[in-house]
């Protein structure tokens, strides 16, 4: 754990303010859940909690399902970060944070198809990703809400995205979605 120096002191509500600048760092914005957590030594821990993280081994499963049928790279993302990726750049992706421009792209709903040269093409992190040339990018909404997205990428030149995996990843996130809501 990393201590910060600031102090907050706890008022007759039992309400803790958390510091502006830890709620942009952690992009905690007003409303968002918390989960709480105790350990022994009596600490207290607060964590951005994330829905589809719940779902983080089954959705590894479903993404290594896909890529084994298609060969392309598959990420799924809550509005933060990584939850599971399965294909080559796995190590590359797996627990990173996703790029202001994907999170803005999910809170709009925004279906996107798009090669490497398109002006649509969407950054998914904030790292250099100039091997990926082709990108299908589709939210996922469980009741009625963006929760994070199905992304498949591919590095080969020669592929394109068409009907195909436009397809597959809009049903990954609809099936996705609806896990969310039982």
């Amino acid at each position: 754990m990393k201590a910060t120096g600031i102090v907050r002191r706890i008022d007759d509500l039992g309400r803790v303010v958390v510091p502006k600048e830890i709620r942009r760092t952690l992009r905690i914005r007003e409303g968002d859940p918390l989960e709480i957590f105790t350990d022994r030594e009596g600490e207290i821990i607060l964590k951005k909690y994330s829905p589809i993280g719940e779902l983080g081994q089954f959705a590894k499963q479903y993404a290594d399902s896909i890529t084994q049928t298609t060969g392309h790279i598959v990420v799924i993302t809550d509005k933060d970060q990584f939850i599971a990726v399965s294909g080559p750049t796995k190590k590359d992706l797996v627990t990173k944070s996703i790029s202001h421009e994907l999170e803005e792209v999910i809170n709009e709903r925004e279906n996107i198809v798009a090669a490497k040269d398109d002006k649509n093409f969407v950054r998914i992190m904030n790292e250099d990703e100039s091997e990926f040339m082709y990108q299908v990018i589709t939210p996922i909404i469980s009741e009625g809400d963006a929760i994070g997205s199905v992304i498949l990428l591919t590095k080969d030149t020669k592929a394109k995205f068409g009907e195909l995996e436009i397809k597959l990843a809009s049903t990954a996130a609809s099936f996705l979605g609806r896990q969310m809501e039982q």
